[in-house]
């Protein structure tokens, strides 16, 4: 049973070793920055929408800020000349426009804090980016450290050492 054990447990460590392998680690690591990298741009995008749609805000408020302005004049002169029937249309729509003031700049106050909230996002995620990045970058600086360091030993090796590395092989067999 003991043998069955062992034999499991090495066939178990040669297939994660081939699994490992195959899995090439720096491929996956570059396929996250590229999925990282274009989830950034994507937030950045959202957040120049979120400043898009806060600047039509801020002019739509002045501008239902400056109506409002308006009506107050206009009903300045109806009351001064005592046309009620005029002043209580003018009150309806100032009202309207109040409550449309009030909405927009409910709106602008959401769409700011949606903001903040996504540039903190985007700072996080940009952090991360770099990070990821410049741990893809030691990675395959080690790996072509690795792959150089393997070719610069096999260049190094001359002929001359080979054939001395023959002899040798031959004559200690040749004692065996």
């Amino acid at each position: 049973m003991a043998l069955v054990t062992r034999l499991s447990r090495l066939f178990q460590a040669d297939f994660h070793a081939v699994l490992d392998r195959i899995e090439e680690p720096d491929l996956q690591l570059r396929q996250a920055v590229r999925e990282m990298q274009f989830a950034l741009e994507q937030d950045q995008q959202r957040l120049k929408l979120l400043q898009h749609e806060a600047t039509q805000l801020g002019k739509a408020a002045t501008s239902a800020m400056a109506n409002l302005k308006g009506f107050d004049e206009e009903l300045d002169i109806c009351l001064a000349a005592k046309k009620d029937d005029l002043a209580r249309d003018l009150i309806r729509r100032k009202l309207s426009a109040e409550r449309q003031v009030e909405a927009v700049q409910q709106q602008l106050v959401n769409v700011e804090s949606q903001r903040e909230e996504l540039k903190k996002q985007t700072e996080e995620q940009g952090q991360q980016l770099t990070s990821m990045k410049q741990k893809l970058e030691l990675l395959v600086s080690d790996d072509e450290r690795f792959s150089g360091s393997e070719s610069s030993h096999v260049e190094t090796i001359r002929s001359e050492e080979i054939e001395i590395a023959l002899l040798r092989e031959k004559e200690r067999r040749a004692r065996a």
